[in-house]
């Protein structure tokens, strides 16, 4: 939105032609998504607790947790406002790229802004049923999927990229289609999955959308994209602003939600910046380093998984509680603890996913 005024300034006003650059922007992205939240965090912590929308907390987990009890939910919604706001603002509002990623993200928001409300005004303890949770995951999964197909026009946005390797990159075909509604919806159950610590999910969540932003601009740049061997996706270096609205969104939600946490980020904020990643590391073309990056992520769905198979199967757990976070919990491991260790853990992960891009 202020790119067009910018450009039509800059005709009067050179000092505006600065805002054409799309690093510029990013920074400025940033700055304006991480203001937003600090300024309005207090009031809608206020406006959580007057309304009483609180967390209600399972009995059976560790028990440090209970003292969360009726501590405010839902405070996705102050990231994601955030998030839209800064990306509005300063994106090129005439990229594709950027509605395909805004719309997933609102989309899912609103799938978990429904669970949430369900399960904290109307208390309801099922919140969304899971087959209607899991329907509209699936119809805006598949919708950007097949959209996305069909909008590629080079033959790269349909090629999975496999690291290490400079000329291997596999076509896909219609195949394309269930790799990206697996990534998108898959990467929103994670992160959600992810959420049951104070600030467990959203600082990975930032660190990974940093990492994908850069890689936004480097494949959406031909010099760079052609130096490390990458595919070149034309208008995906956007996605740069998007990825870093959503680190200061991150990081000013992390001011609310560090430990111990005045606000908690709900279904509305999880399973929407999961499937943000998800459709980024699509379009950018990145799927095998997003999984490398996300290690955190993924380790916690297959924590799950995997109990739930054993139970099924055997009648055993396999760990004291899943996901695996609160298995850690229950090994006497303080929560602080457990949180920075596995943020430590993922911005490990993530420099060896940028690693990969030189590694070829």
């Amino acid at each position: 939105m202020l790119l067009l005024l910018a450009d039509y300034l800059a005709q009067y006003f050179t000092v505006f032609g600065v805002v054409k650059y799309l690093t510029f922007r990013a920074i400025l992205g940033v700055l304006t998504s991480l203001g937003i939240s600090l300024l309005l965090g207090p009031a809608m912590i206020r406006r959580l607790n007057y309304l009483q929308i609180g967390q209600s907390i399972r009995t059976d987990g560790p028990q440090s947790h209970l003292s969360k009890s009726g501590t405010p939910t839902m405070g996705g919604a102050l990231i994601l406002i955030s998030i839209f706001v800064s990306t509005l603002l300063w994106s090129d509002l005439s990229n594709h790229y950027v509605w395909v990623v805004l719309a997933v993200t609102a989309i899912f928001g609103a799938v978990g802004w429904v669970d949430d409300y369900r399960k904290v005004v109307e208390k309801n303890s099922r919140g969304l049923p899971a087959k209607w949770k899991y329907l509209w995951q699936s119809v805006a999964g598949l919708g950007a999927a097949i959209f996305l197909y069909q909008s590629g026009s080079t033959g790269a946005e349909n090629e999975l990229i496999v690291p290490f390797f400079k000329e291997v990159a596999m076509p896909l075909g219609v195949f394309y289609v269930v790799l990206s509604y697996l990534v998108i919806v898959g990467s929103s159950n994670a992160v959600n999955l992810t959420d049951g610590l104070d600030g467990l999910a959203i600082m990975p969540t930032v660190l990974v959308g940093g990492a994908l932003g850069v890689i936004a601009y480097l494949v959406g740049n031909v010099q760079f994209a052609d130096y490390l061997h990458i595919p070149y996706v034309e208008g995906a270096g956007e996605l740069g602003v998007f990825c870093a609205a959503l680190g200061g969104a991150g990081l000013g939600f992390l001011w609310f939600n560090t430990y111990p946490a005045q606000v908690f980020m709900g279904d509305v904020g999880a399973l929407a910046l999961g499937a943000a990643l998800g459709v980024i590391a699509v379009i950018v073309r990145h799927e095998i380093v997003f999984f490398i990056m996300s290690g955190v992520f993924v380790l916690e769905t297959v924590s799950v998984i995997i109990q739930v198979a054993s139970f099924k199967l055997t009648g055993r757990r396999i760990f004291r509680m899943a996901p695996i976070h609160h298995h850690f919990e229950l090994k006497g491991w303080p929560e602080p603890r457990v949180i920075v260790r596995f943020w430590i853990i993922t911005v490990i992960l993530v420099l060896f996913g940028l690693a990969t891009l030189k590694l070829r």
